[in-house]
């Protein structure tokens, strides 16, 4: 494994993080004052998500995240909500390993390449800016513009050509997983631990090569959908620090696609960072368990009533693109009727931002803070109560004042980890360019 030792910046910042901060709070502040002073340090740092689904019919220029869209991320929520930065994803679900799937992959890949770029150049220059390293990150912010960032959310679109990294590095791509669910010709993937089936054990030659390809280009390797194996080999192989994406805490919630303590105590070794995310399952599976139990029954008597038929998450995205929001727009008529009859029953609560900054704290003191960072998983199945979308978004530095983290912490949190990471993996890029001559 690759061991990075702190730069002088991350060094203070970390040492910073462990000392007392001038804003410590007083022993007697009133929730109004908390709220108020939480509110100040919302609006002075950058707050930064990494991952936020996208569907492409949303990005036309009759209906497109201008508008008051259904979605959990739109321009206005996140601007409502003080959401500086959003990771848009290029996300492309698991298909067969051929040339008929690579093609089909490559093209939806291509498609959400090209709608990101159409927000940010065509519906809405004067709100949104695209940035492909932290110094844009901040010139934008600082002109009070919204940020764009663009992450791809499995490598399955690359196929056989491992030039395409390359081309995904010039379509603006600054972080990428080798695999999702399911594996990919590059990666085995998490949930290959419910059965034991390994199609690689880990990495595949490709995917080795995809790692030191995104080292070269300066692309973040994002292993929050790889299996424990892949990730292990990766962190043995990158020069740079890693990024998970969207992983909360195993030890918290026993899911596979969080992450255990060995690999926690792996990525913060290596100099990178976990993004906890706010998706109910992963922040607490018991809690949503009982929950969802409930719900179903629910939820099934109501879509009956209305003639609808429920999809599972899989079923959606079989769905023609053009018909997902319509599916989803009733599946949320069906989800407010029976949530009026669930509470009736007596249905057990949601899981909230509270339960969600738990995970943050558990990773903050197993590996330190400045590993750790933030993301909503937004409109791909997160979102807790309190952080439902967007414009929710202060809850979540309200929750962490009331915890009594330190405006400077905050800033790490929300984005400086990520931005520093970011930073460390574009310089490496140049030291491999450098060596290449």
């Amino acid at each position: 494994m690759s061991i990075r030792p702190l730069t002088p910046l991350t060094l203070a910042l970390a040492l910073a993080a462990c000392t007392p901060g001038d804003d410590a709070p007083p022993a007697d502040e009133s929730e109004e004052a908390m709220t108020t002073r939480a509110r100040e340090i919302h609006d002075r740092v950058i707050t930064l998500d990494t991952h936020i689904d996208i569907s492409t019919s949303n990005f036309t220029a009759e209906r497109n995240y201008t508008m008051d869209l259904p979605t959990q991320a739109t321009l206005p929520k996140m601007e409502a909500g003080g959401l500086d930065v959003g990771w848009f994803i290029v996300y492309t679900s698991q298909g067969l390993l051929n040339d008929e799937g690579y093609a089909t992959a490559y093209e939806n890949a291509v498609d959400k390449f090209d709608a990101i770029h159409r927000m940010v150049t065509e519906y809405a220059p004067d709100r949104i800016e695209l940035a492909l390293n932290s110094d844009d990150v901040r010139r934008i912010a600082a002109s009070g513009k919204l940020v764009a960032m663009i992450g791809v959310e499995n490598a399955y679109p690359l196929g056989t050509d491992i030039g395409r990294v390359e081309e995904f590095f010039d379509r603006g791509a600054r972080y990428m997983s080798l695999a999702h669910t399911g594996p990919s010709q590059l990666s085995d993937a998490h949930n290959g631990e419910a059965t034991g089936t390994w199609l690689h054990n880990g990495l595949s030659e490709m995917g080795r090569e995809a790692v030191a390809e995104m080292n070269r280009l300066g692309i973040m390797i994002d292993i929050s959908h790889p299996s424990k194996a892949s990730i292990m080999q990766t962190l043995e192989l990158t020069r740079a620090p890693v990024m998970a994406s969207h992983s909360s805490a195993r030890a918290l919630s026993d899911v596979s696609r969080n992450l255990d303590d060995e690999t926690l105590h792996a990525i913060a070794e290596n100099g990178g960072v976990v993004q906890a995310v706010a998706l109910g399952t992963f922040v607490s599976t018991d809690k949503a368990s009982a929950r969802r139990a409930v719900l179903d029954e629910v939820e099934a008597e109501v879509a009956a009533e209305m003639d609808f038929e429920i999809l599972g998450r899989g079923g959606v995205y079989r769905l023609p693109e053009e018909e997902r929001d319509a599916y989803r727009e009733k599946m949320a008529e069906v989800r407010r009727v029976a949530g009026g009859r669930a509470e009736e029953r007596g249905v057990p609560g949601r899981v909230n931002v509270a339960d969600f900054v738990d995970h943050i704290d558990y990773m903050v003191n197993l590996i330190g803070l400045e590993h750790v960072g933030i993301s909503s998983d937004f409109d791909g199945g997160g979102g807790v109560e309190g952080w439902d979308d967007a414009s929710e978004t202060f809850n979540v530095t309200l929750e962490l004042v009331r915890r009594g983290y330190t405006e400077e912490e905050i800033g790490m949190l929300w984005s400086g980890n990520l931005l520093r990471v970011l930073d460390e993996v574009q310089n490496v890029a140049a030291m491999i360019q450098a060596e290449e001559g």
